[in-house]
């Protein structure tokens, strides 16, 4: 169960495959939207219950409450009925969380009325994604940390995605035993052999109105919501322009994938941009064509920053499974879990910071800076535990005890 949309949820989606594969038949309760992964369409062992998507919109903050508390009252009653009379009983329920509200009092209530195991797949914190919307000081914050530490500790079994996150929901919380299922990239992300990278770039370069370019190849995975920094992009690109026209630079084109509801006010920012070396451009991607993509990119680009300070982003995995190096922007010693700092890729606090960063690692493209090629390399031997087996190895057991 994954109150979002089903398509970009690819943790859960994994769940179900890795399930399946064990010959468990599964229900997937989700919000209908982007295709899924080849894998999952048409499995005789999965069906997909989709609820209708949720409209992704910017809100002014006055709005954002009324409009959630009207939301979460009729996906409640959707799920209710999903859970209750749609579904064949089950024996476990696997919830992802955040979204809190209101997916962890529905399926509480459905696991104890159904006799089934309740899990929870922690991604990150509720009330810090709250928090962000409408300020940490905000008296329902406190009202949504309650609610979901409370029905948090109700659960059978916990998953987390970061150690962090784990030791917090234990310390702090008195949630315990988590186990720690790390984001790993799936098998069909790998870095794409020379002939077809050199095509898809130059398809992609046509498609986005640069043909007669070369560029180097940054690319950005995105969900456009608002623990991602789009405003020091832009800020980086402006410097970066200008460190570029004092030196010899190539022409880079830094791609953002994904859609979602900041993505036209961006899009509208990047259009004032001066687009002499840096070009930016925004594309959705489909399932079976965002691998590839990241295969045939020099550089992944990673502008995540935690509400809570303990979560990781998957695309940092996904990324790194393609065998790029990445800039990511530093929220804190968490991220250590994910990336190390000059050895798989760089952090970065602030504009100035990843303006010098591409300078130094595109400046000799399409030959690859000494720096760039040594994170290149470092890279490609991390890569190593697909998520598959990763899941067999941190949450079969949880998951399916007895098997």
């Amino acid at each position: 169960m994954v109150l979002g949309d089903l398509g970009r949820s690819p943790r859960m989606q994994y769940h179900a495959e890795a399930l399946a594969a064990h010959e468990v038949d599964v229900d997937i309760v989700a919000c209908a939207g982007s295709a899924l992964h080849a894998e999952l369409r048409g499995h005789p062992r999965i069906t997909c219950h989709l609820l209708p998507p949720a409209r992704e919109r910017s809100l002014p903050r006055a709005l954002l409450l009324p409009v959630a508390a009207g939301r979460a009252v009729l996906q409640a009653l959707r799920l209710v009925w999903v859970f209750l009379v749609v579904l064949r009983k089950p024996d476990v329920i696997l919830v992802q969380n955040p979204p809190a509200v209101p997916t962890l009092l529905v399926t509480i209530a459905a696991a104890r009325l159904r006799g089934a195991r309740l899990i929870i797949d922690w991604h990150n914190l509720a009330w810090a994604v709250l928090a962000l919307g409408i300020g940490p000081r905000h008296p329902l914050v406190s009202l949504a940390r309650w609610y979901e530490r409370v029905l948090g500790r109700r659960a059978d079994g916990h998953l987390a995605v970061s150690d962090a996150l784990r030791a917090e929901l234990a310390v702090r919380w008195g949630i315990a035993p988590v186990r720690v299922l790390r984001d790993r990239p799936a098998e069909r992300f790998a870095p794409l052999p020379d002939e077809a990278r050199r095509l898809l770039r130059r398809r992609l370069v046509e498609r986005l109105g640069l043909a007669g370019l070369e560029p180097a190849l940054v690319v950005s995975p995105t969900s456009w919501t608002r623990d991602e920094d789009f405003d020091l992009l832009l800020d980086a690109v402006r410097r970066c322009e200008a460190l570029a026209a004092e030196r010899a630079f190539p022409d880079v084109l830094v791609l953002l994938t994904g859609r979602g509801p900041r993505r036209a006010r961006f899009e509208a920012q990047a259009a004032t941009l001066p687009g002499r070396r840096l070009h930016v451009r925004t594309l959705w991607l489909e399932p079976d064509d965002y691998p590839r993509v990241l295969g045939a990119a020099d550089l992944g680009l990673c502008l995540h920053r935690s509400a809570s300070g303990l979560d990781l982003p998957m695309k940092i995995a996904d990324m790194q499974g393609a065998g790029l190096p990445v800039c990511a922007l530093d929220y804190g010693l968490c991220l250590d879990e994910a990336l190390r700092h000059e050895d798989t890729g760089l952090r970065f606090a602030d504009a100035a910071a990843l303006a010098r960063q591409w300078i130094d690692l595109l400046a000799t493209f399409p030959r690859a800076t000494e720096h760039l090629a040594r994170l290149r390399s470092n890279v490609e031997k991390a890569r190593g535990t697909t998520w598959r087996a990763g899941w067999e190895a941190e949450a079969r057991e949880v998951l399916l005890p007895h098997a």
